[in-house]
């Protein structure tokens, strides 16, 4: 019998709902988008455009913040679910375009079952109400960093979702808006720029808005009983530190030299990227310092304690502050890109020490080069960096992609000269400025320079396993690796600075 048109509206709706509970009960599961190092991290099938946190902090440093985080996105293929990293905190509820979802964790995934599929290029909009417990996870590093009065963030390289519901991969760069609500008497600071501080009752709710796209790893949001002291940087570049009040006095001499640092990296890469930047200094021990974006994290140990010579600690001040070009305004595709950011991060670093302390660049690449051997065996070649040790992500943060990256740069100049390697460096910060880029970029860039191919010079500099002669320095040697010290140097890392 043919259907009638009741019949086949019955019909297919019957279908419909079949097709509803074979999705609702197969299981959730753990999605990534492949990373070579971190393969569960990210998730396919939507890009956000804005990510809207707010916090409230009790007053207490080991005990849950509530919060709320709304994220903004466009669908890039057909999804039923939606997957987002999160991974320490309960979550209350979750909402998609103002509907209730159900939800589900797979791994270190939330997964999201919205009422009705979501098609391949629909606007979505994903609310999850939930705790973000700053007391730090088992066997992870990251996330909620706490101070001696309060908290910091520090969410290189895997670490934000312990913080908040995302997609934390550095090539979904997105908006942000950040609120923190907190008792009367501290300060909340966060990345971008101030847009309120609205106070009601014993607590004040603190607002930033960034101007520029930002990857979830280099989201910051200080909160202590701390001090923001303004100045104006180069062409009104307003600039706000972040210290503890008690410290501000002592801590003085080290922020007032900011506004050069960044006049210093301008004339070599071009204009600062970001629409303000500061330091923020927390009385913390990390054992490292982080680029946060417009807000670089320190601790404060870096500048008070005196065995630290004052070459070094500007030094490392600048490689902060040249991340801010490299890694944050143009962020990596993938994790083996990391030695773009660290690469020139410590270039820049190690050219400052030169040109402000006497401490020349050559004698420093020359020891990078003995050793370069022995970092590539530890930890693979700079643009294809050995997996994390298990337990200990940011172990991919060795000396391969430091001292042993920026060798790389120093051969190029080498290789093509300063003139064309200063041009490459303006112009891959311009052309990729608020964006992701990969090493095959450079290469690319580098070659249209130089004018001519150096794809195969670059492929034994960034994926070799021996380091190559060095151009202009045949006597330059490389020391053979121990085998029995490789793992023991593995971990290391080759500077205070990620």
């Amino acid at each position: 019998m043919p259907h009638t048109p009741r019949r086949k509206a019955l019909a297919l709706l019957a279908s419909a709902c079949a097709v509803c509970l074979l999705a609702a009960s197969a299981p959730a599961e753990p999605l990534g988008i492949g990373d070579r190092l971190f393969p569960h991290l990210g998730n396919p099938g939507y890009d956000v455009a804005s990510y809207d946190l707010s916090f409230t902090y009790p007053g207490s440093n080991s005990e849950p913040l509530q919060a709320v985080t709304t994220i903004d996105a466009w669908t890039t293929a057909d999804l039923d679910r939606v997957n987002l990293d999160f991974a320490h905190g309960k979550v209350q509820s979750v909402e998609v375009d103002g509907e209730p979802a159900a939800f589900a964790t797979a791994g270190e995934d939330l997964v999201v079952t919205p009422d009705e599929p979501l098609p391949d290029g629909s606007w979505m909009r994903i609310t999850v109400r939930h705790t973000s417990d700053p007391v730090p996870a088992e066997d992870r590093d990251g996330g909620w960093v706490r101070t001696a009065d309060g908290l910091a963030m520090a969410n290189q390289a895997d670490a934000a979702h312990l913080v908040f519901p995302c997609n934390d991969h550095p090539s979904d760069k997105a908006m942000f808006t950040i609120r923190v609500t907190a008792p009367n008497g501290y300060t909340a600071v966060a990345n971008g720029l101030a847009a309120g501080a609205d106070r009601s009752g014993r607590t004040t709710t603190w607002t930033y808005r960034t101007q520029h796209p930002m990857a979830t790893e280099l989201a910051q949001v200080s909160i202590g009983r701390s001090t923001v002291v303004r100045r104006t940087g180069p062409h009104g570049l307003p600039l706000r530190d972040v210290v503890p009040t008690k410290d501000r006095e002592r801590l003085e001499p080290w922020l007032e030299k900011t506004p050069e640092q960044i006049a210093w990296m301008e004339r070599k890469v071009g204009r600062y990227p970001f629409e303000t930047y500061g330091l923020l200094m927390a009385d913390v021990s990390t054992g490292f310092e982080l680029e946060t974006q417009t807000l670089s994290l320190f601790e404060m140990g870096l500048f008070t304690e005196p065995a630290y010579p004052a070459w070094y600690v500007e030094s490392i001040m600048v490689h902060e502050l040249a991340h801010q070009w490299f890694g944050d305004s143009v962020s990596p595709r993938t994790w083996s890109d990391l030695w773009l950011n660290e690469g020139h991060a410590t270039w820049y670093e190690a050219l400052y020490a030169e040109e402000t302390a006497n401490r020349p660049l050559k004698a420093r690449m020359k020891a990078a080069y003995g050793a370069s051997d022995r970092w590539r065996a530890a930890g693979g070649p700079p643009a294809a960096p050995k997996a994390p040790d298990p337990g200990h992500k940011i172990s991919i943060f060795r000396p391969n992609v430091y001292d042993g990256s920026a060798l790389v740069l120093y051969a190029l100049r080498q290789e093509i000269g300063r003139p064309a390697f200063e041009r490459l460096q303006r112009a891959w910060v311009s052309r990729h400025a608020d964006g992701v880029a990969t090493t095959e970029d450079f290469v690319s860039l580098a070659s249209k320079i130089a004018g001519r191919d150096l794809r195969g010079f670059f492929q034994d500099w960034l994926y070799g396993e021996k380091t190559p002669p060095m151009p202009g320095h045949p006597d330059w040697e490389a020391v053979a690796p121990v085998k029995a010290a490789a793992g023991s140097t593995a971990a290391a890392t080759a500077e205070q600075g990620r």
